[in-house]
């Protein structure tokens, strides 16, 4: 028993030589507990609604100020006001709104005349909470236009609404599809990125190539690129087989690939990047193990791969906003759910590069040429 205590205390001392390790591990539990106790099944609010008027009859004005005071009662949905139709569909397209209500043109001589007037929301139904939130708001607005007397009538007298659904239904698969691709890239990224490092430095092979000429921005390069290669490998794998689990229309059309690769790859070089940034000063080759579960909570389920982000509390909100996750989520429900074209993830794009720069840069300032 001496010989094993010996054993357990020696154990117990490296223990307590880890604080970071200790802190974690109590942490974690809690961490947990909050993001994934407000990232589901909350009630989503603050859904962008664009609005086009081509009546600008007094009723189509009555149906406006239905939806203004929806927007500041419940605050499920913000109106946004569009001249033209176009413009509107095409930001539904792009994502910028969730659904369309267009009052027609003849919606005032209909609902003076008392001859079934009627109105279209035309909403995005890749993400089917949002959907079904917005047109739930949409037929109570509607049902509190009545224009009706107590006598039946042959024709409908109050206005009706017709959902005009722009996409084919999604199944929940599909809608999942992304956030998986993304954890793929994750797991390769922690599995060889910045973790590479910290186990070359617990093996002492890090000081093989400390005694080379090479540079501090050449070496952290060699490492990004390395993993990112392997991101790549292991996200487009997913991203083909997924597909074809899910159901994916259309998986292999040449360009929706082209597109996905690219966001594959530049996703792959962001998450490297910010992998070996985190890793760039530690040498506990535990740390990296505890990290991983706690960025795992705090990046992938903030990220709206889960439920819509429209559900969070603000602070979570907040995260999302600066989580690379968030934008490489929403590129990939762009292009495999909707299929557009880099328009409507340009910003997502623009955002991954920039912070893989950041993170290199930040990575190359932080790295020590010491053992």
């Amino acid at each position: 028993m001496g010989r094993t205590w010996a054993i357990v205390e020696r154990e117990m001392r490296r223990f307590r030589r880890s604080p970071i390790l200790i802190v974690m591990s109590m942490v974690m539990p809690v961490v947990q507990l909050v993001v994934l106790g407000y990232a589901f099944g909350g009630n989503v609010k603050h859904l962008k609604l664009g609005v086009v008027d081509q009546d600008h009859g007094v009723p189509a004005v009555k149906v406006r100020e239905l939806a203004s005071a929806a927007a500041s009662g419940a605050k499920t949905i913000d109106t946004v006001v569009y001249a033209d139709q176009g413009r509107a569909l095409a930001d539904l397209r792009d994502g910028h709104v969730n659904g369309v209500l267009t009052i027609p043109p003849d919606f005032s001589r209909r609902v003076l005349a008392r001859n079934a007037p009627r109105l279209a929301l035309i909403e995005d139904t890749t993400v089917n909470f949002v959907s079904v939130a917005l047109a739930a708001t949409l037929g109570g607005l509607v049902s509190s236009y009545s224009v009706t007397d107590k006598a039946p009538a042959r024709v409908p007298a109050d206005p009706t609404l017709d959902v005009v659904e722009v996409y084919p239904y999604v199944p929940y698969v599909q809608y999942l599809l992304p956030g998986s691709v993304v954890m793929s890239i994750f797991m390769m990224v922690m599995i060889g990125g910045g973790i590479i490092f910290i186990d070359d430095k617990a093996r002492g092979l890090h000081e093989g190539y400390l005694v080379t000429p090479i540079t501090k921005l050449e070496l952290i390069t060699g490492f990004n690129l390395s993993g990112t290669i392997k991101a790549v490998m292991a996200g487009s794998v997913l991203m083909t087989l997924g597909s074809i689990i899910a159901g994916i229309p259309n998986p292999f059309e040449p360009f929706r690939m082209l597109r996905v690769f690219i966001v594959i790859v530049v996703a792959s070089l962001a998450l490297v990047s910010m992998m070996f940034l985190l890793m760039v000063r530690v040498s506990d080759p535990l740390m990296p193990r505890a990290m991983f579960g706690v960025l795992n909570t705090l990046l992938f389920f903030p990220s709206g791969a889960v439920y819509p982000q429209q559900a969070f509390p603000g602070w979570m909100q907040a995260i999302a906003k600066v989580d690379p996750f968030t934008y490489i989520v929403h590129a990939l429900k762009s292009l495999m759910l909707k299929n557009t074209g880099f328009e409507a993830i340009s910003f997502d794009l623009a955002y991954l590069v920039i912070f893989a720069a950041v993170a290199m840069t930040a990575a190359t300032l932080l790295f020590k040429r010491t053992l």
